[in-house]
């Protein structure tokens, strides 16, 4: 059976593009040109991936990401931002109301079917593994169950992304990962492909949560010039 996808997008000609891409690689496909009608569809189908658009007329694509999100029923479906908003900004806006990727417009077929066949793999992955019902690092607890991580400070909510993204730095304490390894293992993407900033954002979006100074972090580290890991031992 092929995997379902939900387009969001206002521009017709741009929706029709994106649809017959898809379809020509295997894809089943759903088209909705308004954000609310995206959020009926995708709680009456249940997709396993959406593109979406950022800027459309009514409900933006960040407000649909959100109710996406918040929505127990939909909240792990895997979320593609296809957008010409390509600051820097942008797509920590983006990220922060739970997108999973962003692609920026003008953006080349091959690489949104790459984008989408990765977020599906990964999505794919998580649902075969039988992962353990919490992980405990140091002082850190990620409960497995219910995407929450505990420290002393506090106890928060991961997106699906952030999970998966400590989740791997969690199941591998006191190793360095680069931002282009973690784009291979997390995400699924082959070697020189993806952003590191999409990684960048992700880990400052973690530390905000988690880091009670988050501009000096204990939990999440960053190693100059190698990258980032959890340690076993944090030092205050």
């Amino acid at each position: 059976m092929s995997h379902q996808i939900l387009i969001v997008d206002d521009d017709k000609d741009v929706a029709e593009t994106i649809e017959r891409t898809l379809v020509r690689a295997g894809y089943q496909t759903l088209v909705a040109y308004r954000g609310a009608d995206a959020l009926e569809m995708a709680r009456r189908e249940k997709p396993d991936l959406v593109v979406l658009d950022v800027m459309m007329p009514g409900m933006s694509g960040i407000e649909v990401c959100r109710h996406v999100r918040a929505n127990p029923e939909l909240a792990s479906i895997p979320i593609l931002f296809l957008t010409a908003r390509g600051e820097i900004s942008d797509k920590i806006e983006g990220f922060e109301a739970g997108a999973d990727d962003y692609l920026t417009k003008p953006f080349d077929l091959r690489e949104l079917q790459l984008r989408v066949r990765a977020l599906l793999r990964r999505a794919r992955r998580a649902e075969m593994e039988s992962p353990p019902e919490r992980i405990e690092v140091g002082p850190l607890v990620l409960d497995c169950r219910t995407f929450k991580i505990h420290t002393p400070e506090r106890s928060v909510l991961l997106t699906p992304v952030e999970f998966e993204l400590m989740h791997f730095l969690m199941s591998n304490p006191d190793r360095v990962f680069s931002a282009e390894q973690l784009l291979q293992h997390v995400w699924g993407y082959p070697p020189g492909t993806g952003m590191p900033d999409l990684v960048r954002v992700h880990i400052k979006n973690i530390r905000d949560k988690i880091e009670p100074d988050p501009r000096n972090p204990i939990y999440l580290r960053n190693i100059l010039r190698r990258g980032y890991m959890v340690s076993s031992e944090v030092n205050d």
